[in-house]
């Protein structure tokens, strides 16, 4: 797969102090999701924003991009898709903080629907924890075989604080999901709070973008002042 790259935006302040990686949507691609940089700007002054085009040709949306391919016909190919998308977006990752001369608690993943199982996924499994994780519209990707829950277990290897939001009238990927996510960061001692948005269906609304904003706000306060 190619190097990524997206649309970018500078910090208002000046030198980054943070990193924000927005992870956009199947069939989207970066600019779908680079304007809430522009919304968060003044609740994260010192925060440079990239929102990385995906590393596919998407097959249902040839102008969009895409993690991973979607059939809707093997129950395996989340799991199998997150794990292939990994490597190369972990990748992306270190470079950008590299560019920025920061670490890993001056990052924030926030993902929408497929980009928010590729948040979770890397987010949770870096060597060292990102500030925090704002997920839209998604779901966490478990193997689908439980036999193999105990091994996903044992990949976790940061916890970072993580903010889950989903509209209550969401039909590619119903609410349910956001609890069913919730509950199994909750088991993996991973602490999560989440937002339902009512009236709502597969996109981010106005109160669902302040929740996320100010949820990264204090995250990255709190780490400033620790």
């Amino acid at each position: 797969m190619a190097d990524l790259d997206g649309p970018r935006l500078a910090p208002r302040a000046g030198v980054a102090k943070q990193l924000v990686i927005f992870l956009h949507g199947y069939g989207a691609d970066g600019n779908d999701l680079i304007d809430i940089g522009r919304a968060w700007q003044q609740l994260l002054p010192d925060a440079a924003f990239v929102s990385p085009h995906a590393p596919r040709p998407c097959g249902q949306a040839p102008m969009g991009r895409e993690w991973f391919p979607l059939t809707f016909r093997d129950p395996n190919e989340r799991w199998d898709g997150v794990n292939a998308a990994a490597p190369v977006l972990n990748a992306f990752i270190d470079t950008e903080l590299k560019r920025h001369n920061l670490a890993d608690s001056a990052l924030a993943l926030v993902g929408f629907s497929q980009g928010t199982m590729m948040a979770l996924h890397v987010g949770l499994r870096r060597a060292a924890a990102p500030a925090a994780i704002v997920g839209y519209s998604g779901m966490l990707v478990t193997p689908p075989n439980e036999a193999d829950i105990d091994a996903f277990a044992a990949e976790i290897r940061s916890r970072p604080p993580v903010l889950l939001v989903h509209g209550d009238q969401d039909e590619l990927i119903p609410v349910q999901a956001l609890m069913h996510a919730a509950q199994g960061l909750a088991a993996l001692e991973v602490a999560v709070e989440w937002h339902i948005s009512p009236g709502v269906g597969h996109g981010i609304d106005q109160e669902g973008l302040r929740q996320g904003g100010e949820f990264l706000a204090r995250r990255f306060s709190g780490r400033a002042a620790a």
